[in-house]
């Protein structure tokens, strides 16, 4: 997924269209771009700089029904809307699109096109069933540890005791085994319940997290190549630290896991624009993306990668990724994952106060 750094045009009479979540696009009439807002740019993944005042078929590429469209809104003026048009562009994958074309009367301008993705809203009805079905879960595991904690106090208390009272060195051996595991429940325990610790927010530079997570897992997995692609135009903004250190960790070590210590991981961020997190619209935000060329995550678990005790890893304790979910979501972001054989992309959204 890639997002524009755009800049607003200087006194632009359709700088409005900016503040639109659908993709906007007005030509004139021999169908040249003359403006194309922030939306367009995310969807088409191509700055306004490279396509104003060039055909429309240069960002388009061939529209079947399109073309038939534009033609008849210039000769009768009348509004058209295409239904799951398939866009085909050089070196990209098709989108799908609804399209609504309709005249426009402005200076230089003749028509005004709306796109929106065919999958917008499932995706978004997607992401509150899943946020849902997270958070239900997340408190059954969280009343289910808190459960937990006290009889595992209990079990190793009367372990002590119980070692104090034995001579015989072979049965002190049962009552370590007994401590040690009632101390690694207890770890166990406490993980599940950290994601509800209080946040502790300050200013901070999102590249100073990521070479932090970078030393931290070439220190533990030196035979693997991570790469850097940051955006350093992406200002400061007020965030836990600790929080996201340990949410990108998570998901980086992950990787270099799932890569069995030899391989690649791509660090990338970029400005993301107009973007919907949490029900609610930000104008600017942060996207953050851990990309590995591993194997993949296993489709069986691929819609569950999220919750707790879920894992890919043979003996992982499948909270690594929910933990990291819950820092985000206090963060009032979100993570998504996209996964085949080859390539593994976890985007994280974060969004920035433009008042910091």
């Amino acid at each position: 997924m890639t997002h524009s750094t755009r800049q607003s045009i200087p006194n632009s009479p359709f700088a409005g269209l900016d503040l639109l979540s659908s993709a906007v696009l007005l030509l004139d009439d021999t169908l040249h771009i003359r403006y194309m807002n922030a939306g367009a740019e995310n969807l088409f993944a191509v700055s306004h700089r490279k396509v104003l005042g060039r055909p429309l078929d240069v960002l388009l590429g061939s529209a079947h029904g399109l073309q038939t469209a534009l033609d008849n809104a210039l000769r009768t003026n009348w509004s058209y809307t295409g239904q799951d048009l398939r866009i085909l562009r050089p070196n990209a994958d098709p989108l799908h699109l609804d399209c609504t074309v309709s005249p426009a009367e402005a200076s230089g301008v003749s028509l005004l096109l709306e796109f929106r993705p065919l999958d917008a809203q499932l995706r978004v009805a997607r992401e509150e069933q899943l946020l849902q079905q997270q958070q239900a879960n997340r408190e059954l595991i969280r009343n289910l540890a808190h459960e937990i904690k006290n009889p595992l106090g209990g079990i190793r208390g009367s372990a002590q005791l119980l070692e104090r009272e034995l001579t015989d060195p072979v049965l002190r051996e049962y009552t370590e085994v007994i401590i040690a595991e009632a101390d690694r429940l207890q770890d166990l325990m406490n993980r599940m319940l950290s994601a509800h610790c209080m946040m502790r927010p300050a200013r901070l530079n999102i590249h100073d997290v990521l070479e932090r997570v970078r030393r931290l897992v070439l220190a533990e997995f030196p035979d693997i190549s991570i790469l850097r692609d940051y955006d350093t135009s992406l200002p400061e903004f007020t965030a836990d630290r600790e929080q996201l250190i340990q949410s990108v960790l998570n998901i980086t070590r992950n990787a270099a896991q799932a890569l069995r210590g030899v391989g690649e991981i791509r660090l990338r961020t970029r400005v993301a624009r107009q973007v919907t997190l949490a029900k609610r619209r930000f104008k600017l935000a942060l996207e953050l993306q851990v990309i590995d060329n591993g194997p993949g995550i296993p489709e069986s678990i691929r819609d569950k990668i999220f919750y707790p005790l879920v894992s890919g890893q043979e003996g992982g304790s499948g909270l690594g990724l929910s933990l990291a979910q819950s820092f985000i979501e206090q963060h009032h972001g979100m993570i998504d994952v996209d996964s085949r054989v080859g390539q593994t992309c976890f985007t994280i959204l974060l969004p920035i106060s433009e008042r910091a």
